[in-house]
Order: structure tokens, then C-alpha cells, then sequence
């Protein structure tokens, strides 16, 4: 396909696993004219053979030696033959109204630059755990987050590729977090728009790199707040960022991670205190030493409603920062889309 409309951008590392879903639920969807632009990141499992078993002129594979998540993305970038991108990880699923939703509001709002969306949360069998409404709808509302919050879930993006590639895309030294680092700077020029409608699955999954902010270091918290204020890192912060990170890709942090994103879920996000309970004490025979493990272990004997409340308290606290900046008034469709 040599002019597609969407190139929905999938980077892969050892994905075996979970690949083929997501394949499928792209190729099943209601929007057709896309390609499917795998990057295979220097894979050592059976991710190729996944990939090739699928017999799809849509489908469009590069191999490049492992680089990374954001190099793989850059990579994809550049060889992408659609103006708009919609992002996409190996291990998540696409809903089949996804490309067709996101496209028609492009057409529609072609002033927005980013589009995202809700997503549900599963565990890594693919059972729903929650469902994730985003922290901010409008242009305004995200442009007073907190500098410190992610306005999207990265898989359920959707964007015009020149303005990313202007912006120099995605910044290889920004580990596990080259997405909010592109859209720190990106924002300031660009406008977005979140849609409330969740259109993809995405997967909790312990053998991710990225995991629960908490279980990262002061120091690797440090920095990437700093460069994120800054909107500039040095390859000196680079280089800590990911020698922290290497070293917390052991299997015993990143399953204690894993069970104890999963109880904080099911405590403030989708109330069922006995799965949230069974979860942290998993992460606490795993991690003994996370103190707060215990007090959310405790905090699951509350009742919902004082959940509730603290949740709001302490979310309402994290999340305005900056001043509102004045942009177009939005149509009433568009405040439909964000209600």
C-alpha cells in the first residue's frame, strides 16, 4: 500500500506472546485503508515467525538491531507512508471501531494535532480490571495538568506525523518515558483532544520495561521531573535514567510492580478490596521492604465511599499546575465527545 490514510505504528520486542491479538485486532477493523508498520526491535523470541504467520498485503515489517522503544518509533516514523499515525504496542488490543473513530474526528477537528482517548486496563490474561477515563478532555483542561502527568495513554494515540517529526520525534534518552516527553514540548504548539470513549485494551503485563512509577527510584523521579520542567535532558541524564532502569528490569521488581499496580486498581480504581488485598500481599512475600504496600493493604479495609474521597483529595492536589492558556472556544460536538 503506497498511500495509505493511517499508518498505525507498532514497535515489538520479544512479544511472542501477545503479538498475534493485537495484529488481528488491527487488521479487523471497520477503517481499512491503513498499513500495519511493524518494527521489530531486535526480537529473540518467536515474534517474527508471529508476525510472518499472517498473510497481509497491510502489513509492512522492519528488523533493526535492539535500540529501544523510542529509536524503534523513530525508525517507524520516518519509513511510515500515511500522514496520520496511530500508535499502537504489541501486547495491547484495538477495539474494531478505533481507526474509523479517531479518523472521522481528525477529519472533523483538523486543528487537533493528538487525539487520545479512555482505554481499559486488563491484567495479563486480558481480564478487565478497570476502566481509565483521561485526566483532561479539552485542550484547556490539558494544558493546565500538572507538567508531572501524562495527558495520554501512548497506545491510543492518534497524530499527524509531520508535526511530530518537526518536533524531532521521540527523544531516545527520555527512557520509558519518550512519549510525556514528546508531548511536554509538542503541547506548546500543538493542540490535542481527548475522546472519553475507550477504543483500545491495554495490558498490565510483568514483563514490560515500564513499570509503576512508585517502584522507581528518588533519583530516577528526580530526574525525569527536572527534564520534563525543563523540556531539555543531557545525555548525562539519559544515561542515569536508563542505567536505573536496566537495573530494575530484574523479574523480582518487575512482578512485585506488576501485583502491586494491580491491588492499587482494584483499590481506587475499581473497588473490590478482596482482589486488591490478594495482589498487594503477593507484591509484599515479593517486595517485604515497600512500606506503603502495607498501608494500602490496610486502606483496603476501608469503605468505598472514604476510598473515594481520599483518591479524589490526593488526585485534585497532583493535578492543576500551570495557569490556563486561552485557545478557540470548542464547538458543542466537541464538548459532546469530551462529556
Amino acid at each position: 500500500m503506497l498511500n495509505p490514510k493511517v499508518t498505525v505504528l507498532m514497535p515489538a520486542y520479544n512479544a511472542g506472546k501477545y503479538i498475534g491479538e493485537a495484529i488481528r485486532s488491527v487488521l479487523e477493523q471497520s477503517f481499512t485503508d491503513f498499513e500495519l508498520l511493524i518494527v521489530n526491535d531486535g526480537s529473540t523470541d518467536d515474534t517474527l515467525n508471529v508476525i510472518h504467520s499472517f498473510n497481509d498485503e497491510r502489513i509492512v515489517v522492519i528488523s533493526q538491531e535492539n535500540r529501544g522503544v523510542a529509536a524503534a518509533l523513530n525508525t517507524g516514523l520516518h519509513q511510515a507512508h500515511a500522514p496520520y499515525i496511530a500508535r499502537f504496542d504489541a501486547d495491547d488490543v484495538c477495539y474494531p471501531y478505533r481507526l474509523q473513530v479517531q479518523y472521522d474526528f481528525m477529519m472533523s477537528h483538523p486543528y487537533y494535532t493528538i487525539i487520545g482517548s479512555g482505554v481499559d486496563y486488563t491484567d495479563v490474561k486480558g481480564d478487565l480490571i478497570f476502566t481509565w477515563q483521561p485526566d483532561a478532555f479539552s485542550h484547556n483542561e490539558i494544558r493546565q495538568l500538572s507538567y508531572k502527568i501524562c495527558p495520554f495513554i501512548h497506545s491510543s494515540v492518534f497524530y499527524k506525523k509531520d508535526a511530530v517529526l518537526n518536533a524531532g520525534g521521540y527523544n531516545e534518552l527520555a527512557y520509558t518515558f519518550e512519549d510525556h516527553f514528546l508531548w511536554a514540548g509538542l503541547l506548546k504548539h500543538e493542540k490535542a483532544f481527548n475522546l472519553n470513549q475507550p477504543l483500545i485494551k491495554v495490558r498490565l503485563n510483568a514483563e514490560s520495561i515500564t513499570i509503576d512509577e512508585k517502584w522507581r527510584t528518588s533519583q530516577f523521579r528526580q530526574i525525569k521531573y527536572s527534564t520534563l520542567r525543563k523540556l531539555s535532558i543531557t545525555e548525562q541524564e539519559g544515561r542515569q535514567l536508563a542505567e536505573i532502569g536496566i537495573r530494575q528490569l530484574s523479574p523480582r521488581i518487575k512482578k512485585g510492580a506488576y501485583y502491586a499496580l494491580l491491588g492499587k486498581k482494584y483499590l481506587w480504581n475499581n473497588y473490590q478490596p478482596k482482589k486488591a488485598r490478594k495482589n498487594l500481599l503477593k507484591t509484599l512475600s515479593i517486595s517485604p521492604l515497600h512500606i506503603k504496600n502495607y498501608f494500602l493493604l490496610l486502606m483496603s479495609f476501608l469503605p468505598e465511599s472514604t476510598l473515594s474521597r481520599l483518591y479524589q483529595l490526593a488526585k485534585g492536589n497532583f493535578r492543576l499546575e500551570e495557569p490556563e492558556i486561552p485557545t478557540p472556544a470548542l464547538t458543542q460536538k466537541e464538548l459532546n465527545y469530551g462529556s
